[in-house]
């Protein structure tokens, strides 16, 4: 299976390379057509488990991560865990000051950094995500990779390394991971 991430805000003519020729684009962002927009992490999925919370669940993971995000001015937003808008889900050091953390779940008051934060609450939470809720879909990406040889997925971000702070987390990547059986957690 030949999967590429590429950025989403590359121009419709970087397609049109003869790299690309014979290869099937699919966009994951949240501006995705369905069935593919389920794979945005802003996507509201529902039921998603909140990690360390005592059987609590969330509609997004996006919306699960910001809500667990701790500013210096202010602490979790649980009004975030509910949203189901695909809107307003961002919470900004602009806004809130610098960021401290992401608090390890609903039920205590511990504080990961944001790469602990990334393998115990964000990759888990997609991971979960792609097991229970994007089997058909992943099952059409498999059939399209046999089709097409080549499957390109669009993301905003391109960072497919976990351990790597200095940009966004890929959900693209993380879905390339899966597909490729070496999910990072």
């Amino acid at each position: 299976m030949n999967i590429l991430i590429k950025s989403r805000r590359l121009s419709s003519k970087h397609f049109h390379s003869p790299t690309y020729k014979d290869a099937h684009i699919i966009d994951l962002t949240s501006k995705a057509e369905s069935p593919w927009v389920k794979f945005s992490p802003f996507y509201p999925i529902e039921d998603i488990p909140i990690p360390f919370s005592n059987g609590k669940t969330g509609a997004s993971v996006e919306g699960i991560w910001q809500g667990l995000k701790v500013f210096e001015t202010t602490g979790v937003d649980l009004s975030k865990l509910d949203n189901r808008t695909m809107k307003g889900l961002k919470r900004t050091v602009r806004k809130y000051g610098t960021v401290l953390g992401h608090q390890k779940g609903l039920d205590n008051t511990e504080l990961l950094d944001y790469i602990t934060a990334r393998q115990q609450l964000y990759a888990p939470m997609y991971k979960w995500v792609l097991d229970n809720k994007l089997q058909e879909e992943l099952d059409e990406i498999r059939q399209l990779s046999t089709k097409f040889g080549t499957i390109v997925l669009l993301d905003y971000e391109t960072n497919g390394d976990i351990l790597d702070p200095s940009r966004p987390l890929s959900h693209a990547y993380l879905v390339k991971h899966y597909l490729e059986g070496n999910y990072p957690c």
